[in-house]
């Protein structure tokens, strides 16, 4: 392999993963986190003889599962043992070759695990009755939203099949919270928990980091043809919309280019990374799904345009370069509005002062429960009266439901048909037929809702997924679909299969996917107001980007530092400054709703109120920290899925709960000025 040593953190790594302690292992992109918890698991493996299926590696990437099988394959055959990859894109012929034959290590998804417990054509105890390890790669990835507690319900019920604790070693990249990580991934687990945190050598030169203002998509693409020639470089666009607008416009101009993205088909993906990774002059663009780990071998340059929505994601994108000897970390932000040029500025300043986000698990996933009780009947065919209890009341999140919350959440399922009792045992209900069972519960397995997509084929070669909603309207006005970085005209669009025929075009062409704005934390959103109210030039800035900030500080030279602001528009509509984030103002939206019946729009740095209720502002800052308890307005939109398995009063409760979760409020509230 021509490994001259282990690196730290695969050294430190050896002793508490052999010993069985629950293990997080933290380090920069590139630590070598993936050989520092696989390696002295294979150990076990060999030294204590674990027969069967003995380690579960779950990812939240199929495209990173595919890539980790390689390099852990290799690993397994040193000791004469396997691993194979079960997940979506895996054909029902390998899977019925992995049963077959089990494999040591299974790679997979939460999802994946979650449809094979619920499957009817596969022998669940059999297969996971010698699991002794799970690995969760980027758990961050998975910690801050309900696919974390998705993921530890899942695993609870592996735990209790496999009738023994699963030791837990989770990787992650730099996190503000570690502990708590930690404690969230061990959770009930009995045994010792060990962390093992890898920071940047002091003696690591300082990352090149620069920022320039463009202006726009078109001339990102000028600057990115005339720049770093003869290097490899991975750009980071946050829509797969800009990918594949970028996509096309590098290669217009000339530029070897790739794509990469969520909606591409996995052949796609795999044949532009691959062809990335063995070029040299080339370009990738891609959405975050690169960001997390994917091997697209040596990198000369990372180029973001705009901004990512968090520092945590900056680390991550930055960590890709300076793997060579003697090369360095960089990272070159191109922003092509005032805005993004504002939010990269502030972000590489709150970068510097060493703040990375804190994962914060979402409060009360009762809505969970609910899933996670009907997905047991699913496994289980029916259930004793209160059985599900012993399957998961033993994770914390569930066990700290009240019982009277519980109990009110179990007679609402059955009172709807969720759940049917017969006679004293339990099994799924009639709705839960109707409401889940299209493709074998498909929809039932995940926690976030696949939008309506159709396939897209050139002939025989599947090149990805749309939205729909590039089809509605008159076809003469449709124009020309942009996937894979190169253009496509619509042939024939068949809407009972869902699939759209297309040939290659030149010209311009332009997709939409569907997705919210990003949501940017309130340390950054206050990084931003502290940067329009500052006299400083970042060293970072361009000359460009020098005149751009000093424009915007002009617009501005009404706000002040640490205190909110309003400025009236011609229309008579009140922006309210408030630089709080989405979150915050999201809530701030709710409060003023409820009181006053009109919900204000807003974004992550301000409300747009009506005059009249200009004055209720102070009102909203006095209920700011009081709870609203179960009644009142919210904004249905905040709804997280199975929902639908909830009492109404539930639904308001946990979209509550959850907005309120985390808020910066007395920092906040200090910062609006007496009216």
């Amino acid at each position: 392999m021509g490994w001259r040593e282990l690196r730290p953190l695969q050294d430190a790594s050896i002793d508490p993963v052999l010993d069985g302690a629950h293990t997080l292992l933290i380090a920069p992109t590139a630590g070598g986190k993936t050989e520092a918890a696989f390696l002295p698991l294979l150990s076990r493996m060999a030294s204590e003889d674990w027969k069967g299926l003995s380690v579960i590696y779950l990812c939240p990437l199929k495209a990173l599962l595919n890539n980790l099988h390689i390099r852990l394959h290799r690993y397994c055959q040193w000791v004469g043992r396997s691993c194979a990859v079960w997940h979506g894109d895996v054909l029902e012929s390998g899977r019925k070759a992995i049963l077959r034959e089990l494999p040591d290590c299974l790679l997979t998804t939460p999802e994946s695990l979650e449809a094979i417990l619920v499957s009817t054509r596969i022998d669940h105890r059999k297969l996971f009755r010698t699991v002794r390890a799970v690995v969760v790669d980027e758990v961050h990835a998975f910690a801050g939203d309900d696919r974390g507690w998705h993921t530890l319900s899942v695993l609870e019920r592996v735990t209790k099949l496999a009738g023994r604790e699963l030791q837990r070693v989770g990787l992650s990249a730099t996190v503000g919270n570690p502990d708590e990580l930690l404690a969230w991934l061990a959770g009930h687990c009995e045994g010792q928990r060990k962390l093992i945190r890898i920071v940047a050598a002091a003696s690591q030169p300082e990352p090149e980091i620069g920022i320039d203002y463009v202006g726009s998509l078109e001339n990102a693409a000028v600057v990115l043809a005339g720049l770093y020639r003869g290097e490899k470089r991975l750009v980071f666009c946050d829509s797969r919309s800009r990918v594949e607008q970028l996509g096309l416009l590098l290669r217009e101009a000339g530029v070897e280019t790739y794509v990469s993205h969520s909606s591409l088909s996995a052949d796609e993906r795999r044949s532009a990374e691959q062809a990335f990774s063995e070029g040299g002059n080339c370009v990738i663009v891609a959405t975050s799904t690169l960001e997390l780990g994917i091997d697209v071998g040596d990198l000369d340059r990372v180029i973001q345009i705009d901004a990512p929505s968090a520092v945590a994601s900056f680390l991550q994108r930055i960590g890709r370069t300076g793997r060579r000897m003697g090369s360095n970390r960089n990272c070159l932000f191109l922003a092509t509005t005032p805005e993004a040029l504002m939010q990269a500025t502030a972000l590489v300043t709150l970068w510097r002062t060493g703040f990375v986000e804190p994962i914060r698990p979402p409060a009360w996933p009762v809505h969970l429960l609910g899933q996670q009780l009907v997905a047991l009947l699913l496994q289980e065919k029916s259930l004793p009266n209160g059985d599900w209890e012993r399957w998961l009341l033993r994770l914390p999140c569930f066990a700290e439901i009240s019982r009277e919350d519980r109990g009110r959440l179990v007679a609402h399922l059955l009172e709807n048909g969720f759940v049917h009792d017969d006679q004293g045992l339990w099994m799924i209900g009639a709705e839960t037929e109707s409401e889940f069972g299209f493709r074998h519960f498909a929809e039932f397995t995940s926690v976030f809702t696949s939008p309506p997509v159709f396939e897209v084929w050139h002939g025989r070669q599947h090149v990805g997924t749309v939205d729909q909603s590039n089809f509605f309207g008159a076809p003469e006005n449709r124009g020309a679909l942009g996937l894979g970085g190169r253009s496509w005209k619509i042939c024939e669009i068949n809407w009972g299969k869902r699939t759209v025929e297309v040939v290659p075009v030149t010209g311009p062409s332009r997709t939409r996917w569907s997705g919210g704005g990003k949501s940017l934390g309130f340390e950054l959103c206050q990084a931003i107001q502290n940067l329009l109210c500052g006299d400083q030039l970042p060293a970072s800035l361009s000359q460009r980007g020098r005149e751009c900030l000093h424009g915007e500080r002009e617009e501005f030279a009404w706000l002040r530092a640490s205190r909110t602001g309003t400025v009236t528009r011609n229309d008579g509509i009140v922006e309210w400054w408030t630089f709080a984030g989405r979150q915050l103002n999201r809530h701030l939206s709710d409060i003023v709703a409820e009181v006053t019946g009109d919900r204000p729009s807003f974004d992550n740095l301000r409300l747009l109120v009506r005059a009249g209720e200009v004055s209720f502002v102070n009102r909203a800052i006095e209920l700011l920290s009081v709870s609203a308890g179960p009644g009142g307005s919210v904004d249905t939109n905040a709804m997280p899925k199975f929902s639908e398995l909830l009492p109404p009063e539930f639904r308001v409760r946990l979209v509550r709960l959850r907005a309120e979760q985390g808020l910066a409020i007395e920092a906040f509230r200090s910062s609006v000025p007496p009216r």
